[in-house]
């Protein structure tokens, strides 16, 4: 399924969102079963289905990384955590340091410094998405800044998880 397509959107990473949800509304009010009560069983079934694809559509498109792959697979480009490419080194010990740092910091219930440490990760990760965003095509020299991206989120939820067991 292209969700862009199911949306009625371009395909591209930088999409307007507000758009995007007004969109599903409406082609979600269109296709709710309660339009369909009076028709045949198959017309009800494909509006269900319809409406199916749009929901899955709208999830898609509104999550950074499942809007990347999904992109990536317009493209050709297989993507999946074991059919990427490694992330460097470099990238991989950084995250392990700032994973420890943060499981300092929740030893300490330190709720300041898991803040820092979480809010310097969405701006790295706002970084891979500015890539995203002017990249010209999804080809699988940009799979590795969908590693990243998955890395940073992953800090990102796991530190708004700690804050919420300290707060």
């Amino acid at each position: 399924m292209d969700p862009f397509a199911t949306l009625g959107f371009p395909p591209k990473y930088d999409v307007d969102l507000r758009a995007v949800e007004k969109t599903h509304r409406e082609l979600s009010r269109a296709l709710h079963p309660d339009r369909y009560a009076s028709a045949g069983a198959s017309e009800r079934r494909a509006a269900l289905n319809k409406a199916a694809d749009v929901n899955e559509a709208w999830r898609i498109v509104r999550d950074p990384v499942r809007r990347a792959e999904a992109l990536f697979a317009l493209a050709g480009v297989e993507v999946g955590e074991t059919k990427e490419p490694k992330p460097d080194a470099e990238l991989l010990m950084e995250v392990l340091e700032k994973r420890e740092a943060l499981a300092d910091a929740k030893a300490a219930r330190d709720a300041a410094k898991v803040h820092a440490l979480a809010d310097e990760m969405m701006k790295r990760e706002q970084q891979v998405e500015a890539a995203l965003a002017h990249a010209a095509t999804f080809d699988a020299s940009l799979v590795t800044k969908l590693g990243e991206m998955r890395f940073y989120r992953r800090f990102v939820d796991e530190a708004s998880s700690i804050l919420e067991q300290l707060e």
